[in-house]
């Protein structure tokens, strides 16, 4: 007679990412691994940086786990208040709300979406706002509800404040500016701190203004690239997440030189997206820390 078969129990187990970041002293690894094992963890990934410059040492954890998110937060308070952390926990794989400013252009905005969409972009996008309505059918045809907020320097303070409320209303957790060519006010930069990323081409601070690409042809540049990083109230220099190089030759036309730099923006700003939304980014002051 055959053996009965054992029914099959559900699988429990769930992952978290834990990221932290304290003065650097001996014993940190030691403790917070210590403290995730009492929790009945299996680390399946975990990363430490410790910046010489200025003492402060950062970590990465990704664990596996029965227990529940409440009581493995029990666990890191422990942990967190003997070597004063300033810890976030993260469950594995949660799609990260993100709202998406976007103007005219449709390269770096359509890159996103079909990624998120693809599944390999791990965002939740709930709303995407304008200031102006061209991108409007884009918009319609991932079927995400589209926000016109045009801006004029007289309604600049109320249109952030609609932002604002919309940040609010979809609980949003990420800010994304794909060629968004509004620049932020300082209020603004600092409300979003940490958690709003732009993109732009790193000719800066050579060709300023408008059509850079075509700046750069004439005066024969060699190499394009595109830079992402978080906002802040000093105009496109913000901590550093992601940069891209590409080399163009003298016999590449303007024509040329917007379509290679479209792209390295669009992947640039994909990759620092995705990176923010895996939890791999840390800000160390006016830089990163990103864990591959």
């Amino acid at each position: 007679m055959p053996p009965v078969p054992t029914p099959s129990r559900p699988d429990t187990t769930a992952g978290f990412v834990l990221t932290l970041s304290c003065d650097d002293r001996p014993g940190i690894v030691h403790a917070v691994t210590g403290s995730l094992l009492e929790a009945g963890c299996n680390i399946t990934d975990s990363q430490q940086y410790g910046n010489p410059d200025t003492g402060t040492f950062f970590m990465r954890v990704a664990v596996e786990t029965s227990t529940t998110f409440s009581r493995l937060r029990e666990h890191l308070e422990l942990v967190g208040a003997e070597f004063n952390l300033q810890w976030q926990l993260h469950r594995a794989g949660s799609a990260v709300r993100t709202l998406i400013l976007a103007s005219k252009a449709a390269h770096c905005i359509n890159d996103l979406l079909f990624l998120q969409r693809s599944g390999t972009l791990p965002i939740e996008i709930p709303a995407i706002v304008s200031n102006h309505r061209d991108l409007e059918p884009l918009a319609q045809f991932y079927g995400i509800p589209f926000y016109y907020i045009p801006v004029t320097a007289a309604t600049k303070a109320e249109a952030e404040a609609a932002l604002l409320e919309l940040v609010a209303e979809h609980d949003v957790e990420l800010v994304v500016l794909a060629r968004y060519m509004q620049v932020l006010s300082d209020e603004l930069c600092n409300q979003l701190a940490g958690r709003a990323i732009n993109i732009h081409h790193s000719f800066l601070p050579s060709f300023k203004g408008a059509k850079p690409y075509h700046q750069a042809h004439a005066r024969g540049v060699k190499i394009i690239g595109a830079t992402a990083h978080y906002v802040t109230a000093v105009l496109d220099e913000g901590p550093i997440i992601e940069q891209e190089v590409i080399r163009v030759a003298h016999g590449h036309s303007v024509e040329k030189f917007v379509a290679v730099g479209r792209a390295v923006e669009a992947r640039t700003l994909a990759q620092a997206v995705q990176w923010h939304a895996e939890h791999r980014v840390l800000l160390d002051g006016h830089r990163t820390v990103v864990f591959d």
